[in-house]
């Protein structure tokens, strides 16, 4: 698949552009009556959202999602507690809204223009494309023109709006099935699986399943990148759209929404199906023997994350020695493993002590002004390149007018500590920046397949279980019979003429 692009001038002209198209309508009156005071007087927010990483999903450490924080931060702004409540699919999602059950939606929806005349969308915050998916190993299709085999998709999408216009003004031959009970999750799966041939999603769904489910291949892209917008009803007056507006624009100049894309989207462009095929077969070959071991030594970080990065360091090889000498799953120099009382750094328990606690000692040098959740990513930096030269892609950032406490900011100017023209104007000379760049974003992608590998198996876990329980309960309700009970029934005996 082609990288993720968040396209901030293309968000910021649809931005204005609705600002200006919305301008003559825009209303802030004081009286009750108003989207915007109902809201206020009940003290609540009603969102409705989708269950699906990366717009809102359980993790390690509570509730995360792009379009969680965003509402929570919706929430704040306008002075109100956030009620957000999950859909399974996009039908039942805009039931809710049309329905008066919630004030607005907010789930990674594309800007669908045959919904506009019941409802209104807020400013674009980032882009995606619509794509073809398919299943790893058969035939991949060039064009909609000729894919062989069924195509189906969820009803209500923005997909069945483009694929419309396709039929009518490309292929006049295209047909497609419409399901209104599954999600685009469930279809990415199925056709991971082998139970449907096609479907279409946006790229970051599809970038996002593919970390769990690798056998999904992106055949090409059906639509350029299009916006992603939060959806309102449409109403006599616009204070709730006027808000939003105002909201949207201050989080984009003070670098709120830059960072929140950088941590939920920012890593999850690159796919690689060997690499990830070869990390989710260790996670169940080799992971069980280590997991004890991330799970005793990962104080400071979730476990998922102490693996992650071994993973990235050694493939989980404790034998792993590189050119440079540094050895073990941990991959510690001998001068740290001397320092950390590592007396042998193949040993798996010593190397995972040892790297974990050098990470947390490097997490407590970085400056209290960077935020807590991002001072991992410094610290992983210094891990990998020394902490002298992370202090350098600091110094080189505010030197450029960036914000030297912000990861989106420093990311950014990794890679230019391999050029001459910057690093020269450093204190700590030339740096392998853009290997600690990679290293970092790896890590991270290595997080984000162990995480969603592991809750899959969960829930298949437990749905087998809930299974196996209700064949048993059914069990219950037929009597047994012992075998000296059974007897074969005497065949009539027929009448003889």
């Amino acid at each position: 698949m082609k990288p993720l692009k968040i396209n901030y001038l293309f968000i910021g002209v649809v931005t204005l552009l609705l600002a200006l198209a919305m301008w003559p309508t825009l209303q802030w009156r004081g009286d009750n009556s108003t989207q915007l005071q109902k809201i206020k007087q009940r003290g609540v927010l009603n969102v409705a959202t989708l269950n699906v990483t990366p717009y809102y999903y359980q993790s390690s450490t509570g509730i995360d999602g792009l379009d969680y924080e965003l509402a929570k931060q919706f929430a704040d702004y306008l002075g109100v507690k956030l009620n957000i409540e999950t859909e399974h699919n996009v039908t039942s999602l805009f039931t809710q809204l049309e329905n008066g059950d919630a004030d607005m939606l907010a789930a990674g929806l594309i800007f669908n223009p045959e919904r506009m005349k019941n409802l209104n969308v807020g400013p674009a915050y980032y882009s995606v494309s619509q794509q073809l998916v398919y299943r790893q190993n058969t035939p991949k299709p060039q064009s909609l023109a000729n894919i062989k085999g069924k195509l189906t998709v969820v009803a209500g999408a923005a997909s069945i709006s483009t694929l419309h216009q396709l039929k009518k003004s490309k292929y006049p031959n295209l047909n497609w099935d419409a399901t209104p009970s599954d999600s685009s999750v469930d279809l990415l799966k199925q056709v991971a699986d082998g139970k449907l041939d096609y479907t279409i999603a946006d790229s970051v769904t599809i970038a996002m399943i593919q970390r769990i489910y690798p056998n999904l291949a992106v055949a090409f892209d059906v639509t350029e990148e299009e916006p992603v917008m939060w959806y309102v009803r449409k109403t006599e007056d616009n204070s709730l759209d006027a808000a939003m507006l105002n909201f949207f624009n201050q989080i984009n100049e003070d670098g709120t929404l830059a960072k929140l894309e950088e941590k939920y989207l920012g890593h999850v462009g690159e796919f690689d199906y060997v690499d990830t095929k070869t990390f989710l077969n260790a996670i169940d070959n080799t992971l069980p023997g280590l997991k004890p071991l991330f799970e005793k030594y990962a104080k400071g970080i979730d476990w998922r994350l102490a693996a992650a990065i071994a993973y990235q360091e050694s493939h989980w090889n404790p034998t792993a020695t590189s050119a440079t000498g540094v050895r073990g799953i941990m991959m510690l120099t001998r001068n740290t493993a001397d320092s950390l009382g590592v007396t042998d750094r193949l040993d798996p328990e010593q190397s995972i002590r040892g790297g974990l606690t050098y990470l947390e000692q490097l997490m407590a040098k970085i400056p209290d002004s960077v935020p807590e959740e991002e001072k991992i990513w410094f610290a992983l930096i210094a891990y990998n390149m020394g902490y002298a030269h992370m202090l350098d892609a600091r110094s080189l950032t505010a030197q450029q007018g960036g914000n030297p406490d912000s990861w989106v900011d420093v990311k950014k100017r990794l890679t230019m500590l391999t050029q001459k023209q910057y690093y020269s104007k450093t204190r700590y000379g030339y740096a392998r920046g853009y290997q600690a760049y990679q290293f970092v974003e790896n890590i991270r992608r290595y997080q984000l397949s162990l995480e969603g590998y592991l809750q899959e198996k969960d829930r298949q876990l437990a749905k087998a279980q809930q299974t196996a329980a209700q064949d048993a309960e059914l069990g219950k309700s037929y009597p047994a019979i012992k075998p000296n009970q059974f007897q074969l029934r005497q065949p009539i005996p027929q009448e003889q003429n």
